[in-house]
């Protein structure tokens, strides 16, 4: 992207992103006011389950990958086992919350869409992984 497109910064990429209609997971449960652990518990376990389907979409962007990528899908199924075993363990109550994406699959229409998609999937997975550390530290 950078050395073709001249987009170096993901700044500069968040329009393509918006085309794309690549969305963030949300997690505004486990950095809220009125924090409850269950229901952070539970986003933290729907985001899991929502970005699961997402790195699906990055097998079919990244082939060359493949391995990779389903190290990546088997670690998160597995996060998510946990954290239902954990909320189980403690007894808590599992809220479902509706997700907003991935619905299906994205298409992409060129190579240089493929990189983005493929970008910011990994990337918005990334930062959904971070706050969702954070949360269960503070937990």
């Amino acid at each position: 992207q950078c050395d073709t497109f001249q987009l170096c910064k993901e700044e500069e990429l968040l329009l393509v992103r918006q085309d794309l209609g690549i969305v963030q997971v949300p997690l505004e449960q486990c950095h809220s006011r009125n924090f409850q652990a269950e229901a952070c518990f539970s986003q933290i376990h729907d985001g899991l389950r929502a970005y699961h389907g997402s790195l699906a979409a990055v097998l079919e962007l990244l082939p060359g990958h493949t391995s990779l990528v389903e190290t990546l899908q088997l670690d998160a199924a597995n996060l998510s086992s946990n954290i239902q075993q954990q909320m189980e363990d403690l007894g808590l109550a599992t809220v479902t919350y509706p997700t907003e994406g991935p619905g299906p699959l994205p298409t992409f229409s060129s190579s240089f869409h493929h990189q983005v998609g493929g970008f910011f999937i990994l990337a918005n997975f990334q930062r959904f992984l971070e706050t969702a550390y954070r949360a269960l530290r503070h937990l």
